[in-house]
């Protein structure tokens, strides 16, 4: 099985050479961290983590060097989706024992503490470039969890197995084609 960066790298292609963190440390607190060589609880500062950022950067743990948000990866989205900028944290989920197909390998954009991401247009644009993929996108503000891409209709149709009217015919069968393999086992 490829590991979660080779994963990334296959459906959202390299990490761009143009774009870095630089002083974003939103993935140090925000996201929990469970690997071989480090661990770290969801929404608690890296303990490593300083007020000029990473105190271990140059023998950091593989996960900090491996890991990158989809803002590193993905071009189309703007130079102030940034986390730090924009107060979304954008990064691929891979759940082991997925509710349903959609949340096997899928998108999660974020809304980060006192951000106004929602009001200012931020997540619009950021959920229209992403929803441009054939892959799950969620959007968490905290507190709820919506799944935004397939849209409602297409994923009834998937999770319930029910044929697709002709309009959306290709559509569910292409996310089931591509996302039939994180259906829960019955």
């Amino acid at each position: 099985m490829h590991d979660a960066a080779e994963l990334e790298t296959n459906m959202l292609g390299p990490v761009l050479a143009d774009r870095s963190c630089g002083d974003c440390t939103a993935c140090c607190t925000v996201l929990q961290v469970a690997s071989p060589d480090f661990a770290k609880p969801a929404g608690v500062p890296c303990r490593h983590l300083t007020a000029a950022g990473c105190g271990i950067h140059a023998i950091r743990p593989h996960i900090c060097r491996s890991w990158f948000c989809v803002w590193r990866r993905e071009a189309d989205l703007p130079e102030a989706a940034r986390p730090d900028r924009s107060g979304l944290l954008v990064s691929m989920n891979f759940v082991p024992e997925p509710q349903n197909c959609f949340e096997g390998v899928s998108i999660n954009v974020r809304l980060l503490a006192g951000s106004d991401a929602i009001a200012n247009g931020m997540a619009a644009r950021v959920l229209d470039v992403l929803c441009e993929y054939l892959i799950p996108v969620w959007f968490s503000d905290g507190d709820e969890k919506m799944l935004m891409h397939p849209s409602p209709d297409v994923a009834r149709l998937v999770l319930s197995g029910t044929p697709a009217p002709t309009a959306l015919h290709d559509e569910v069968a292409a996310w089931r084609e591509q996302y039939g393999m994180f259906a829960p086992r019955r």
